[in-house]
C-alpha cells in the first residue's frame, strides 16, 4: 500500500499538454473531489475548503474569462505567449477551482483569540493538502493537471459568473485533461541538504 501511495505521488507532475479526449467519467471526477474534500484534514476540523468543478463548456468559459482579463493588463505586443497558455489550459477537459471560506476562518478567530493569527495560515496549509490530494488522485486516473494562480485578477468575474458566496476566497485553479505531452525530467536537490534526522 505504501508503494502504491508513493508511486501515485511520484507520478503527479505539472502537465501542460492536455486535451478534452478523456475516458474518465464526470461521475468519477466528482467522486474524486468529494472524497478529497471530505477526508483532507483541516485545523480544528474547520472544513473550510470549498471547491468548484468546471467541466466542458463551463471549463472553457473560465479560461475565456481569464484570457479577457489578462488582455486588459498585459501589453498587446507581449500577449501572444499568454494567449498560447490560455489556449493550452482551454484544451483541457475541466478545471478544479480551490477556495477557502473566510466566514469559517473568521468564526474560529473570534472563538479562539489565542490562535487568531494562525487560522489563515492553517487554512492555506489545509488547502495545499487538498490540492495535492486531488492532483494526485487525478494522476492516478491517468489525467494530467497543473496548478495555476490567476487570482486575485479573476476573483470578481468568477464569483459573479458562478454566483459564489462573497466569503469564498479563490486560491488556485487546476486545469486537467488527457495527457498529450509528458512532463520533462525533474531535478532534485540533495536530500541531505533538506532533511535532518536526530536519534
Amino acid at each position: 500500500m505504501s508503494n502504491e501511495f508513493f508511486s501515485a505521488l511520484k507520478g503527479r507532475r505539472s502537465i501542460y499538454g492536455i486535451s478534452k479526449d478523456i475516458t474518465v467519467s464526470d461521475e468519477k471526477i466528482q467522486e474524486i473531489v468529494n472524497e478529497a474534500v471530505k477526508h483532507t484534514p483541516s485545523s480544528f476540523n474547520s472544513q473550510s475548503a470549498r471547491v468548484v468543478v468546471l467541466l466542458g463548456e463551463q471549463h472553457d468559459k473560465l479560461w475565456n474569462i481569464t484570457e479577457k482579463t489578462l488582455k486588459a493588463v498585459v501589453p498587446a505586443e507581449n500577449f501572444a505567449p499568454t494567449a498560447e497558455k490560455m489556449g493550452a489550459f482551454r484544451n483541457g477537459y475541466g478545471t478544479v477551482l480551490f477556495f477557502e471560506d473566510n466566514s469559517v476562518i473568521e468564526g474560529l478567530q473570534s472563538q479562539f483569540e489565542t490562535y487568531k493569527d494562525n487560522f489563515p495560515v492553517w487554512s492555506l496549509q489545509s488547502s495545499g493538502m487538498l490540492q495535492l490530494v486531488i492532483w494526485t488522485a487525478l494522476e492516478a486516473e491517468g489525467l494530467g493537471a497543473s496548478l495555476q494562480h490567476y487570482n486575485p485578477l479573476i476573483d470578481q468575474q468568477v464569483a459573479a459568473e458562478w454566483n459564489l458566496p462573497a466569503s469564498w476566497k479563490l486560491l488556485a485553479q487546476m486545469p486537467f485533461g488527457k495527457v498529450e505531452a509528458p512532463a520533462g525530467e525533474k531535478q532534485f536537490q540533495p536530500l541531505e541538504d533538506r532533511i535532518k534526522v536526530f536519534k
